[in-house]
């Protein structure tokens, strides 16, 4: 039943279409709309994420008002989970687990994709087109569909809400058209009764200090990528120790604002895989031998993209295991 949901879905939603200079003023207008709403309003947002292997519901607060940003994600099924934002720190929650929070500018979880991003700023690399009017959650909607102009990332389609301009239902889709993961909102509201509720629950509570960053490596990476779709910038380098077994790790980072992966290399040993790929939902991992060494590409990216950033990596020195150790 799932599977034909999700093929029904991507047979009605999915057309290729040529935008006209107006249809992508008209999109780019409505998408700047929505991340301003999704930043400024004060909203609760019930909503399923629909992939292959099931079907998962969530609620999502957000309010901002006298300079205090919070939102807070509940899991509405399994073990009690739940994810509070207050400005930049983040704390998880989960039944059975040691509650912890971090200082970041977004939460790792499934919040629906495109809320509080700027994608405008990404047009250099993403058309955007107007692909008409629907109905999402009982609401008259704009559907605008993202699509990467060099077609080695995912394409979103996104369903805003005409009054409050926030996204009703996002479809990642993949080059085929196919959809890899679905947003669906059921039930929403927008008032400002919703940060005064916010603000007496969450404002003051006391949560998990936040756990320092661990310091990123000062060394350079004896290594390089030589092949990027074009937008990705490096975010974070780190080197580090694997618990089970200590064998050395370095990874960076990139990021284009919209999709995220790291490339990890370390020394190749008996466990390593080579030509490895594997795809679960929207995440890739392809890994391979160089010599001495494993690379990994973990991430949103298409598995193809990941293969072709990790046989670019090239080695500048190679360090003796001793020098390593």
């Amino acid at each position: 039943m799932k599977r034909i949901l999700i093929s029904f879905i991507a047979l009605v939603s999915f057309f290729p279409i040529m935008a006209s200079a107006d249809e992508q003023s008209s999109a780019e207008a409505l998408l700047h709309q929505m991340g301003e709403a999704s930043h400024q309003l004060n909203y609760e947002l019930s909503y399923i994420l629909v992939k292959k292997s099931g079907i998962e519901p969530f609620m999502y607060r957000h309010s901002h008002a006298d300079n205090m940003t919070l939102s807070h994600l509940v899991y509405l099924s399994g073990s009690m989970r739940e994810v509070i934002r207050r400005n930049e720190e983040i704390t998880y929650l989960e039944q059975g687990n040691k509650p912890f929070s971090i200082q970041s500018e977004s939460i790792v979880a499934p919040v629906i994709p495109l809320l509080h991003k700027e994608v405008v700023q990404l047009k250099q690399y993403y058309d955007f087109v107007s692909m008409g009017r629907a109905r999402e959650a009982g609401s008259p909607t704009q559907v605008v569909r993202i699509v990467s102009k060099d077609g080695n990332r995912y394409s979103y389609i996104v369903w805003i809400d005409e009054r409050s301009k926030l996204p009703l239902r996002t479809d990642l889709m993949n080059r085929d058209g196919d959809i890899i993961e679905q947003y669906r909102v059921v039930s929403y509201t927008v008032n400002d009764q919703i940060a005064d509720y916010m603000n007496k629950r969450l404002g003051d509570v006391e949560l998990p200090k936040v756990m320092p960053n661990a310091p990123a490596a000062e060394d350079k990476a004896t290594w390089s990528v030589n092949w990027l779709p074009n937008g990705f910038e490096k975010v974070y380098f780190n080197r580090y120790r694997l618990a089970m077994n200590q064998r050395a790790v370095e990874s960076q980072m990139y990021s284009d604002g919209l999709f995220n992966f790291a490339v990890y290399i370390s020394e190749a040993d008996k466990l390593s895989h080579s030509d490895q790929s594997i795809r679960q939902g929207r995440r890739s991992l392809y890994s391979y031998i160089n010599g001495d060494y494993e690379i990994s590409v973990v991430g949103d990216i298409p598995a193809i993209t990941a293969k072709r950033i990790s046989e670019s990596v090239t080695f500048s020195t190679l360090k003796s295991k001793s020098e390593e150790q």
